[in-house]
């Protein structure tokens, strides 16, 4: 699909000027400024574009956006698609961490691989739509239970990935179980020649932390693929896996492939601690993910008041240099009863949580959801530039201010050479084969609420 769009906005480049951009083959061709919101002859606006699609592919369509915000697709760097909408098989009374591993991880060896592929395809096709377009997704591994269950949920998430390829891109991340060494540590090997693309897990919840890091890195160089890890998700101050995982990212060579995820502790220490610590993964070139929504869910469970919420040094930790996203993290399961998987949705509890509400933050908010954790996830030729891929989202606004405000749901979303969303519902798929995806995933999703004993 070819297309000059004109009367852009672009407030991850400049926003003192609108511009023209040019796609042709599905790859940015020019990235001009104009000196105004022009008048252009022959160009129409989206909604009056939207009625000529099916016109010839070789035709080049001229689109006015009237001052309408662009920016590169969302990249949301900690998902858990597998387990997004298993609430209703898996309950949480409590609301806290440890209950919700507990209970899920009992109820996994029940679950079809077909009913997590269902999953994975729904969170990831509703991701999409409000525009991400590259997903890390930690995957549960559950070797207690079994190697074959365990090994279920990666071939269930394979077959969703290889589905989705065409439109949405998934990065598979294994969370070797904690004290797994006394385990069939054979199996997460064995995901590793499956073609899973990293290494994850929680080494903070185990008994032997240090041992367990040691051996996630040891795989890591074996099959050299980067390490992914839920690092110090509690409110423990004494809890500090994250100096470990520096020093062993810096003494393995690892630094640029080693990303920390939660960092909750830092939120309950002093000062001098989390400065400390801070140094020290700024040291090691760690990159940090923050998950605000459900951090503020799950922490301070505990705590009588004044209850600590648990989101991390968001803004100590950007302003030390480290790269740092913020994402969705779970989808109406468990560990979290709500997310819809929209990332400015993720930004703007982010902003809450981490008192960022200037015109800079926002700014910078922006960016932990579109090109800092691009560079989490490693991907190349992701910008806004002449000579790379086109997949953007277009939202109906026209400053950051305005997004964060109205969190608009009219949004365009373009992704691998075609338009998949154009403004209406999300269900309203512009593609037939996403159309049945959709429907398919949906029939196995349910939001009707089962009876659990409490307990």
């Amino acid at each position: 699909m070819n297309m000059d769009l004109v009367n852009v906005r672009l407030p991850m480049e400049d926003e003192g000027h609108l511009f023209r951009l040019s796609i042709r083959e599905g790859v940015w061709t020019q990235i001009q400024k104009q000196e105004a919101n022009a008048a252009h002859s022959g160009a129409v606006s989206l909604e009056q574009w939207k009625l000529q699609i099916g016109t010839g592919e070789s035709s080049v369509s001229f689109i006015d956006l009237e001052g309408k915000i662009l920016l590169p697709g969302f990249v949301d760097a900690h998902m858990h698609l597998d387990k997004s909408f298993s609430l209703t098989s898996v309950e949480n009374w409590s609301g806290t961490l440890e209950e919700a591993v507990r209970n899920y991880s009992s109820a996994s060896p029940s679950f079809t691989k077909n009913e997590i592929k269902s999953r994975i395809m729904r969170s990831a096709l509703q991701a999409l739509s409000f525009g991400t377009m590259h997903i890390r997704t930690h995957l549960d591994f559950n070797l207690r239970a079994s190697r074959e269950v365990a090994l279920r949920t990666i071939q269930a998430a394979l077959e969703a990935k290889e589905a989705l390829a065409p439109y949405i891109s998934l990065q598979l991340f294994p969370m070797c179980p904690y004290n797994f060494m006394s385990l069939d540590v054979d199996a997460v090997e064995e995901a590793l020649k499956m073609g899973v693309d990293g290494i994850g897990g929680a080494p903070h919840l185990s008994s032997t932390p240090k041992e367990d890091i040691d051996y996630i890195f040891k795989l890591a160089e074996k099959y050299d693929v980067p390490i992914d890890l839920h690092c110090d998700e509690t409110d423990n101050p004494a809890m500090r896996t994250i100096d470990h995982i520096a020093l062993r990212t810096k003494s393995e060579g690892y630094s640029g492939r080693v990303t920390v995820d939660h960092l909750c502790a830092l939120a309950s220490m002093t000062d001098q601690d989390a400065h400390g610590i801070i140094e020290r993964m700024a040291d090691a070139r760690l990159k940090a993910v923050s998950l605000p929504a459900v951090n503020l869910y799950l922490q301070g469970r505990h705590d009588g008041f004044p209850v600590r919420r648990g989101v991390t040094r968001l803004k100590e930790i950007w302003e030390a240099g480290i790269p740092i996203a913020v994402a969705s993290d779970n989808i109406h399961d468990p560990f979290h009863p709500f997310g819809r998987g929209d990332l400015l949705q993720i930004a703007l509890i982010g902003s809450y949580a981490a008192h960022m509400g200037r015109p800079d933050d926002l700014r910078t908010l922006l960016r932990m959801i579109t090109d800092v954790p691009a560079k989490v996830l490693g991907l190349a030729s992701y910008e806004v530039k002449a000579g790379h891929h086109a997949n953007f989202i277009i939202i109906d606004g026209s400053t950051p201010e305005e997004l964060f405000t109205m969190l608009p749901e009219r949004r365009w979303v373009y992704s691998q050479g075609s338009f998949v969303r154009m403004a209406a519902n999300k269900a309203e798929w512009q593609d037939k084969t996403l159309a049945h995806y959709w429907q398919e995933a949906s029939e196995n999703v349910s939001f009707h609420k089962h009876e659990f004993a409490k307990g």
